[in-house]
């Protein structure tokens, strides 16, 4: 994993729940709590630094990893607006995944190990993702979606009917989006 992910994590946790909650999942996790964004870090510590979350908060580790990819996408956002150029809804920016995002993210971190995706579009309104990953985080997936959904003013619901956490040999990931309600 890289140093990146742990360092946005870092931010995540700190910003929403300040700087002890951080230094308490380092201590239960047995994590370093030391990472360069472009250095690579075993994917056991992240998943360490997700159960001593789960633990501390009663929350599954799905659960976990979704949150932390909902709050991360704004903070990506903030990095590498560069990513998010050019498209003005989820759909068009989640299709451009292979093409786009993934390619910068290898130049940026080379030998970051990114997830493969397969696209169905449906319009702008809905996209089927099926996702490969040898890390199996589909969760943080579905985190990364909802919260492309929040910068983009969208609500999204998302089926899983298959997944590699159940034996599949991917994750198929049906979202739907809609425009929030404007508010008077």
């Amino acid at each position: 994993m890289k140093g990146i992910v742990f360092n946005i994590l870092e931010r995540v946790v700190t910003d929403t729940h300040g700087a002890d909650t951080w230094d308490t999942l380092l201590d239960r996790s047995g994590a370093s709590g030391v990472y360069s964004a472009l250095g690579s870090y075993p994917d056991a510590e992240l998943i360490g630094l997700v159960v001593a979350a789960s633990e501390l908060t009663g929350a599954s580790p799905g659960d976990v990893l979704r949150w932390f990819g909902t709050e991360a996408i704004a903070i990506f956002h903030a990095r590498y607006p560069e990513l998010f150029a050019g498209h003005s809804h989820s759909t068009a920016l989640l299709a451009r995944l292979n093409d786009v995002i993934h390619p910068e993210v290898r130049k940026l971190y080379p030998g970051a190990e990114v997830p493969e995706f397969d696209f169905e579009l449906g319009g702008r309104e809905s996209i089927v993702i099926i996702y490969r990953s040898s890390k199996r985080l589909c969760a943080l997936a579905e985190g990364l979606i909802q919260g492309t959904a929040r910068m983009y003013g969208e609500s999204v619901t998302i089926a899983h009917p298959r997944c590699l956490l159940r034996s599949d040999e991917s994750c198929r990931l049906e979202c739907a989006f809609l425009p929030l309600a404007a508010t008077p």
